[in-house]
């Protein structure tokens, strides 16, 4: 950052404090649900979403190669494969919006083109089984059906428009990386079974409570801190037995590496966040009624606004849908209600801040428009068919 932006923030730092009404009651309100947003991202997200997430941003900059990155998420990858891989590999993961930025920057650092890297970064919080069937049993099977073909088509449309937009910088970009020398032959089984091990770790760790009891969603919640810990003791005994001390030191040096880049950022965006919009039920700075009023029918300007402030909210996995359960009941429409399913799981105001740290402001411009775009033109399209 240069010393002229620096002063920019500062003096606009400088500005909000001083100008800020801080004797009102609403302005206090706002700035309680702020600590209470970072106290409860703190103490349900950091440990078991974000830390486990640098664990394996930090193990696929060291043990995967990039030419392995490249052969599969690469801008000479076949098409089909790249964008087949980013959208699955993400959407296994079922994390949020926050907790895939240290696995995006991860591949996105060793090689894998920008499509199907903004498709992977996407797909991970949208495309989320278990929120997909809590939409249709909670909300209806159209809308749940809707979400899922949705989530599906938009990230790979948004991949495929940004690798077409950037093209040109992105083949400068992986020239860099397909001038690197090609790494020594080793077992690939390890590293797979090492950062698999991680994987499985995150998805068990964080998996929530099923709406009814019982059933193979049930049945994985009652495991879920038994099938972390096998998960854990794979973690530890590969990179015990099979990665030396240098090659573990590098890892862990990496992980924070990444916690450096994307920490900061997050922790102003969650804060920021409960400030203008709270938490679910909670009123802060911008009163919720005035959302509900804004996302009645099936206008453009109602889908569209749904999907723009949804964008900007913070959702934690599985959280939107009783968020929409209310919104519903307040008025909201059918599109508008699609459209905020699809763009508030994937954005946030303190993911627009990492990515734009990662990409920089004009793909993150780009990618964030997109999102946006996309999600209010399929709720146009599902309030249509059911309105």
């Amino acid at each position: 950052m240069s010393d002229r932006a620096k002063f920019l923030w500062i003096a606009a730092f400088f500005l909000v404090f001083y100008f800020i009404p801080a004797e009102s009651g609403r302005v206090t309100a706002a700035l309680a649900e702020s600590v209470a947003m970072m106290h409860e991202y703190a103490r349900e997200h950091v440990l078991l979403c974000l830390v486990p997430a640098f664990f394996i941003a930090g193990a696929v900059s060291v043990f995967v190669s990039s030419q392995s990155v490249m052969r599969y998420l690469g801008a000479r990858a076949r098409r089909w494969i790249a964008y087949s891989v980013a959208s699955v590999s993400g959407g296994v993961l079922a994390v949020c919006s926050c907790t895939v930025l240290p696995l995006f920057a991860g591949i996105y650092s060793r090689g894998a083109g920008l499509g199907p890297a903004s498709t992977f970064l996407y797909s991970g919080p949208a495309i989320n089984v278990l929120a997909i069937v809590l939409t249709a049993r909670v909300l209806g099977f159209e809308l749940g059906v809707a979400r899922a073909v949705g989530a599906v088509v938009i990230g790979l449309l948004i991949g495929v428009i940004m690798g077409a937009i950037f093209g040109r910088e992105e083949s400068a970009r992986q020239e860099g990386f397909a001038s690197a020398p090609e790494p020594e032959a080793g077992h690939p089984w390890r590293t797979v079974s090492h950062i698999g091990g991680m994987a499985l770790f995150l998805v068990f760790a964080n998996w929530a409570s099923p709406r009814e009891p019982g059933g193979l969603w049930g049945g994985i919640y009652e495991m879920k801190w038994l099938l972390s810990g096998l998960a854990l003791l794979l973690v530890l005994f590969a990179s015990r037995a099979w990665f030396s001390r240098d090659e573990r030191k590098e890892w862990i040096a990496s992980a924070r590496d990444y916690a450096l880049l994307v920490a900061p950022l997050l922790f102003a965006g969650v804060l920021a966040a409960g400030f203008l919009l709270g938490r679910p039920g909670h009123e802060a700075l911008i009163p919720t009624r005035y959302v509900a009023m804004l996302v009645g029918g099936n206008s453009f300007g109602a889908n569209f606004f749904a999907s723009l402030s949804g964008a900007f909210m913070y959702f934690a996995t599985l959280t939107e849908v009783p968020i929409l359960d209310g919104l519903i009941g307040a008025g909201m429409g059918n599109g508008p209600a699609l459209a905020l399913l699809l763009a508030g799981p994937a954005l946030s105001l303190p993911s627009m801040l990492v990515i734009n740290g990662i990409l920089g402001p004009r793909r993150t411009l780009a990618y964030i428009s997109l999102v946006v775009l996309f999600s209010a033109a399929a709720g146009m399209l599902f309030g249509q068919l059911y309105s």
